[in-house]
């Protein structure tokens, strides 16, 4: 496989050894790119179902737990977190890469 300059390495939707993210060097058609495609899609799919799980919970009226939403939270920062992930790795491939900190201050 020949990698050329104006294509960019891609950012993948998972993190390799050490939480170290991963890049694929491609044209976009080959079966990583496909699975990462798949990987993305299931991803988006668990932050919708988590939001409207939230929804649901907000408009419930039982009473919720502390764990419940403990749970719920670190449930959904792990999805923000890929979220973040494939749309840094899709802006890059549209050329409106933007370098995001997660630790930033988002004032700044």
């Amino acid at each position: 496989m020949t990698h050329h300059a104006l294509t960019p390495a891609r950012l993948l939707p998972w993190a390799g050894p050490e939480g170290k993210p991963c890049y694929l060097l491609s044209d976009g058609g080959g079966r990583l790119s496909r699975a990462a495609d798949i990987a993305e899609g299931v991803q988006l799919d668990m932050a919708a179902g988590l939001l409207a799980h939230l929804a649901d919970m907000l408009r419930d009226d039982e009473p919720v737990s502390a764990v419940q939403l403990r749970y719920l939270l670190a449930r959904m920062g792990e999805a923000l977190t890929d979220v973040c992930r494939i749309a840094e790795s899709r802006g890059a491939r549209l050329g409106v890469y933007t370098d995001f900190d997660a630790d930033a201050d988002p004032g700044s």
